[in-house]
C-alpha cells in the first residue's frame, strides 16, 4: 500500500530516474506561473494545504518522504494556491519549523539530491540572514556530493540561494513580497525592483 503522501510526491518529481531529467520533466511545474497548474495544485491538493495550514498531517513526520510532503504543502503549494496574495506566505513560519526539525534528524540526508532542494528552499524563503546563510552552506555542500554531470544543476540552485542571501543582506527582507503583503517600500527597495532579476 502507497504511503498518503505518495500521490503528491509523484506528481511532483514525476517518474524519471536522474536528477536532470527530472528537473528537465518537472521544472516548469516547479518555477513557471501557469494558471492550469495553480487551479491542479489546488484541485488536488487543497484540502491538504488546508489541513497542513492548519497544523495537522504531523503523522507524516515520522518518515523523511512525508515530512518533505508535508514541507511542500506548507511552502511550495501556497505559494501556487494563493498566487500573488498574502496566504501564499501563511504556511512558511511552520515550514521553517518542521525543516529544522528534520535536518536536526537528518531527514534531509535520507531523501534523494534533488529531493532536498525543496527542503533548503524553505530556507531560501526566510527573511533571516542566519537562516539564508545556513541555506547557502547546505546547498554548497549538496553541490559537492553529485556525481560530474549533475553538479550544473545544482550549481545554479546554488546560485539562486546566493542570489536569495544577497537580498536579504541588504535589505533584510525580500522587497518584491512588500506590495502583496501591504508593506511599503523604501525607495532603495524600489529602485532595486526596477531592475531585471529583482523578483525571482
Amino acid at each position: 500500500m502507497n504511503a498518503p503522501w505518495q500521490p503528491l510526491l509523484d506528481w511532483w518529481f514525476g517518474t524519471a530516474e536522474t536528477a536532470r531529467a527530472i528537473a528537465a520533466d518537472r521544472g516548469k511545474l516547479w518555477f513557471g506561473k501557469r494558471d492550469s497548474q495553480d487551479l491542479e495544485a489546488r484541485e488536488r491538493f487543497g484540502d491538504w494545504v488546508e489541513q497542513a495550514l492548519a497544523g495537522g498531517l504531523t503523522e507524516w513526520t515520522q518518515r523523511p518522504e512525508g515530512w518533505l510532503a508535508l514541507v511542500l504543502l506548507l511552502d511550495q503549494l501556497p505559494r501556487m494556491i494563493f498566487r500573488d496574495a498574502p496566504q501564499s506566505f501563511s504556511g512558511d513560519l511552520r515550514a521553517q519549523a518542521l525543516v529544522a526539525q528534520g535536518i536536526a534528524a537528518d531527514f534531509d540526508r535520507q531523501l534523494q539530491p534533488i529531493q532536498r532542494v525543496f527542503i533548503y528552499l524553505v530556507l531560501e524563503h526566510c527573511e533571516h540572514l542566519a537562516v539564508q546563510n545556513e541555506c547557502v552552506s547546505r546547498y554548497i555542500e549538496l553541490v559537492a556530493q553529485q556525481p560530474e554531470d549533475d553538479r550544473a544543476l545544482f550549481a545554479d540552485y546554488l546560485n539562486y540561494a546566493e542570489k536569495h542571501q544577497k537580498v536579504i543582506a541588504q535589505f533584510g527582507r525580500f522587497p518584491h513580497r512588500n506590495a502583496v503583503l501591504g508593506r511599503e517600500s523604501t525607495a532603495e527597495e524600489l529602485a532595486f525592483l526596477s531592475k531585471p532579476g529583482s523578483r525571482f
